[in-house]
């Protein structure tokens, strides 16, 4: 089979895009084959890589004769001064290779036998280990990302369907009763809303940053011990603590889950959980205030403009047209109380808005200046009642998610990539540690995450107009953002090399790349899908932000409040301002950021799930009082006391060291400071140390607690 010369692979494509058409281009520079991944080349064109995918169109006879390209990868490339030849392994592995030749006079497709390699510059078959970077591939076996995805959803789906509904009558759900939406409706935080809205702003208040840095973290053991994790953690543990939560709060005039303790365990434990959680919502906002700011930043660490600064301050611009357009629509929606479609549409008409605005009127600035403005936004979000600011955010904010986690879903439909990543690497990684606890740290909000507690008792509660909304509120937001995190996984894979190297950037801007390259796939710019994806992971972030800034907010004012706050003293009620907590709450986290959230989150992965362990302790007691089945919480709750404290002594132990070293050396000129090391890993190992002290406290005061508790003691008193 022949061609001219204008019959050469040419690439009309983005290099980030998925196809399932192999072939190739013509490069200026080598490709070999032993490196298996993008090979280095000049942007004017792309060669094909199992890593991308890139599709390459061709002409109508180049493979006319050719045996099946579409099954084979490419192996390897060949070239001297007078052609190119690319080679494949062939549809049938045992039977040899593909090769085409792109010469100055002829595009050809021929066969060689299995160990040969063939070009007509050479005038004759060599063997492959002849040729510089030519190697057999061995076969392997690869799973289809498609299918992954696939598995998780019927999984997820059917535990909603049985699991979730087992608990939900086990429990009991009266679509009648009054709900505290209802009976102490106050415009501010107490709002009765519609079921859809409430899981709207409870999916967008849990799915942070969490489940896609977390599963592209801990994919380094390989993803099938994150898959695992992320489909029973998400199925009987998360979303069984976070109903647990919503449940408990709404059968008890909507306590946030610091009440709640000093009604089932006492007052000791409550103000421990309360200094706990206020803790560990100063983390979290240090943390994702640190992602947001990273993600809009337009400077380099020289002060220099990068290359995303456009794409980054579009995004931020996005960011700020967003919050204008929730407090307009809240104002909207107060007024005319719109529902069902005109609600959507209003929603859709001011997302369009923001993007359109934010693409063409970006805001180049560096992450100092977006920091400050991150932080002014979630003081608004603190103090603001629920119905002008935050509920119509994540109204919006959801609709963005539900198209993102489409887009990657449809993308995995149509082009189907390969998961790339190691199944599994062993149970000791170099860089995270041990499996165990490391994996369920570090995976948190996909499968279990004490922070979603939080939101479920602290404002979705008081917002449930009625019970027969909590499941799918509860439990279902949880298995969503489980299905969320086995996206990201997926997507890290299919971007991964075919060796199993991990793409290049942080996990945000793994997931970002990808899910654009899919959206670019189906047509849609390249600049818009770009500045769409940082949007929505920036605002993966910045929906928790603005949650747990309220929730750090009402804990700190809970921790000093009394039962007579009206003949309390000066001093507790400046505690109990509202503005004042979220101010003292905010500057604890900004001062948190000066770390950097990187050394922070492995910190935040065991505070998180030690919290997730309190609060399953208490609704051990809840249901044992009110006469309710809890077997199904004890397994649960043993685990995930074994990881975290078991994850927070291990980061004790690296702290101290840390210091000791630092201390030990002299640490040469200009690299760093004797107080950057303390701020790095002393702060840390102060709040490891309260952190484990303040949980041993709390687990102690439970388990008495439970001990003495009798069964059904509540209903009989």
């Amino acid at each position: 089979m022949q061609g001219t010369g204008h019959d050469l692979l040419h690439h009309p494509l983005s290099a980030s895009r998925f196809s399932g058409e192999k072939a190739a281009a013509q490069c200026d520079q080598p490709s070999p084959a032993s490196s298996l991944c993008e090979p280095a080349c000049g942007s004017s064109a792309w060669p094909f890589s199992p890593r991308y995918r890139a599709a390459y169109r061709r002409q109508e006879r180049l493979y006319a004769q050719a045996a099946a390209p579409e099954s084979s990868k490419r192996s390897g490339t060949a070239e001297n001064d007078r052609c190119r030849c690319t080679v494949w392994p062939s549809s049938s592995r045992k039977m040899g290779y593909i090769f085409v030749s792109l010469s100055f006079m002829r595009t050809e497709a021929f066969f060689t036998p299995p160990g040969r390699f063939a070009c007509p510059a050479f005038g004759h078959s060599r063997p492959a280990s002849a040729i510089a970077g030519v190697k057999e591939r061995k076969e392997v076996k690869e799973m289809n990302t498609l299918v992954i995805v696939l598995i998780a959803a019927v999984c997820l789906f059917g535990a909603y369907t049985l699991y979730g509904r087992w608990l939900a009558n086990k429990w009991g759900i009266d679509p009648t009763a009054k709900t505290p939406a209802v009976v102490h409706e106050d415009g501010r935080d107490y709002v009765p809303t519609n079921g859809w809205t409430v899981f709207a702003h409870q999916f967008s208040s849990i799915a942070g940053a969490g489940p896609v840095t977390g599963a592209i973290q801990a994919a380094a053991f390989g993803w099938l011990p994150v898959l695992l994790w992320v489909l029973l953690g998400g199925i009987f543990f998360g979303a069984v603590t976070d109903f647990g939560a919503l449940y408990a709060s709404v059968k008890n005039d909507g306590k946030s889950m610091g009440m709640l303790i000093e009604k089932y365990i006492g007052k000791t434990g409550r103000k421990l959980f309360l200094l706990f959680c206020w803790l560990f919502c100063g983390i979290v906002i240090a943390a994702f205030a640190d992602m947001v700011a990273g993600t809009f930043n337009a400077f380099g660490a020289d002060g220099a403009m990068v290359e995303a600064a456009k794409t980054n301050g579009a995004a931020g611009m996005v960011s700020i047209m967003f919050m204008v357009f929730a407090v307009i629509f809240g104002l909207l929606q107060k007024k005319f109380n719109f529902s069902g479609w005109k609600e959507s549409v209003i929603s859709i008409v001011f997302i369009v808005l923001s993007f359109v605005i934010g693409a063409n009127l970006p805001i180049i600035l560096g992450k100092a200046a977006w920091s400050y403005i991150t932080f002014v936004y979630i003081f608004f979000a603190a103090v603001l009642p629920m119905w002008l600011l935050k509920q119509p955010r994540d109204h919006m904010t959801t609709f963005m998610f539900v198209a993102m986690i489409v887009g990657a879903v449809v993308g995995l439909l149509v082009a189907h990539p390969t998961m790339n990543l190691p199944v599994f690497t062993g149970f000791t990684n170099e860089k995270l540690g041990t499996m165990f606890p490391i994996l369920f740290v570090t995976v948190a909000c996909g499968a279990v995450s004490g922070f979603h507690s939080l939101v479920s008792s602290g404002t979705s509660s008081k917002t449930v107009e009625n019970e027969k909304d909590m499941l799918k509120v509860g439990y279902g937001a949880m298995v969503l953002e489980s299905l969320l995190a086995v996206i990201a996984l997926c997507v890290a894979g299919a971007s991964a090399a075919a060796d199993g190297t991990p793409a290049d950037g942080t996990p945000f801007q793994i997931f970002s790349r990808g899910v654009a390259g899919f959206f670019e796939m189906f047509g849609v710019p390249a600049y818009a899908a770009t500045v769409f994806m940082t949007m929505c992971v920036s605002a993966l972030a910045l929906t928790s932000l603005d949650a747990v800034a309220r929730i750090g907010r009402m804990s700190f004012q809970e921790l000093f409040s009394v039962d007579d706050m009206e003949h309390a003293e000066g001093w507790r009620k400046l505690f109990c301002n509202v503005y004042f907590s979220t101010f003292i709450t905010l500057v604890f986290g900004f001062i948190l950021t000066k770390i950097g959230y990187a050394n922070i989150w492995p910190l935040f992965g065991s505070a998180n799930q030690l919290l997730s362990a309190l609060v399953l302790a208490t609704l051990c007691v809840f249901l044992k009082v009110t006469g309710r089945s809890n077997k199904m919480l004890f397994p649960p709750l043993v685990i995930m006391l074994c990881v975290t404290f078991t994850a927070l002594v291990q980061r004790l132990i690296a702290m101290v060291k840390a210091i000791s070293t630092a201390a030990s050396v002299t640490i040469p000129a200009g690299e760093t400071t004797w107080g950057a090391v303390f701020i790095a890993n002393g702060l840390q190992l102060i709040l490891a140390v309260l952190l484990i002290v303040l949980g041993l406290n709390i687990v102690f005061h439970s388990f008495s607690a439970y001990k003495k508790a009798e069964h059904n003691s509540e209903a009989k008193a």
